[in-house]
């Protein structure tokens, strides 16, 4: 064999090896109200109620990257699955690893293993708590009582052990209530919305996969809130579910806890990746007690 042809079949093997590579980075990803209406869900949970929420990026919130899809509409993500059932308002959930074993190891993310939502599937009802994990790494969610419908679950967390190991995930299944399910309409685009006697306002034109801010400001009586807790280590979680398709996405906090309370004023990176109507759920404490509004925001192409 003449050097020559030795040197070409050796760079055509040092291509396969990077494309081979890069597809494989490619599929695993790189980066990435109970009730029957639109409100939110029941609003005076203190402490140690259901509450607090997900996995994302290492931003100026402290949140871990999300891999991959983030719609969280797959079942299976890098190897990760989730697997559940939903038996009268407990749904009981398994997080297998690429191993094909129970996942029983989890990094906390915003003080929590897991953070688990439910959503009906033209939005409404929304739920979002903490499961409690077995021994044998199931996890066991109480939900409030679920209007007949098609929900789906998300399950958010970060992977302590496995290939994925650090890397926040969100993955989902759907699952039925049995009954006379009826729609409920979802509510038209607006800038603001009333939750327990506060007024939260949104400001911000984002467009579909561009990252952007949104400003959330809230008020009371006419008068700007400047006693906000802490709340999942920052004022104020926001999460949002496309219409049509139920697409999860998590829009980071950019506003520090400081001492003496936080608002009127907070900051948001947002980044929605579909156009159309999105359902905001934004959750804030005040005096102890979590206070959970809902919007609709456009999102333009």
């Amino acid at each position: 064999m003449t050097r020559t042809t030795t040197t070409t079949r050796r760079t055509l093997l040092t291509a396969a090896t990077a494309a081979a590579l890069a597809l494989t980075l490619a599929a695993c990803g790189s980066d990435a109200m109970s009730g029957t209406d639109h409100g939110a869900a029941p609003s005076a949970s203190g402490p140690g109620g259901m509450q607090d929420m997900p996995g994302m990026s290492h931003g100026p919130d402290g949140m871990a990257g999300m891999a991959g899809s983030t719609d969280g509409l797959a079942a299976e993500q890098g190897g990760y699955r989730l697997d559940g059932a939903l038996a009268d308002s407990t749904y009981r959930f398994t997080v297998t690893g690429p191993d094909g074993k129970v996942l029983t190891e989890y990094q906390p993310e915003q003080t929590e293993e897991m953070h688990f939502y439910a959503i009906r599937s033209d939005l409404s009802g929304f739920q979002h708590l903490h499961p409690v994990r077995g021994a044998d790494g199931a996890w066991t969610a109480s939900l409030a009582a679920l209007q007949p419908g098609e929900w789906r679950m998300y399950a958010s967390f970060v992977p302590g052990a496995g290939s994925g190991k650090g890397t926040g995930l969100v993955l989902s299944r759907t699952a039925a209530v049995a009954g006379q399910a009826s729609a409920v309409p979802l509510p038209a685009a607006a800038a603001s919305t009333g939750v327990d006697g506060y007024t939260v306002t949104v400001a911000g034109a984002p467009k579909a996969g561009a990252a952007g801010p949104l400003t959330v400001t809230v008020t009371k009586d006419g008068q700007p809130v400047t006693d906000l807790e802490p709340y999942l280590e920052t004022y104020a979680h926001l999460t949002a579910f496309h219409a049509g398709d139920q697409a999860f996405a998590h829009l980071h906090p950019e506003t520090p806890v400081t001492p003496g309370g936080g608002g009127p004023t907070l900051s948001f990176h947002a980044e929605l990746p579909k156009p159309g109507d999105w359902r905001l759920f934004l959750q804030f404490r005040t005096g102890g007690t979590l206070h959970t509004a809902a919007l609709t925001l456009n999102v333009a192409a």
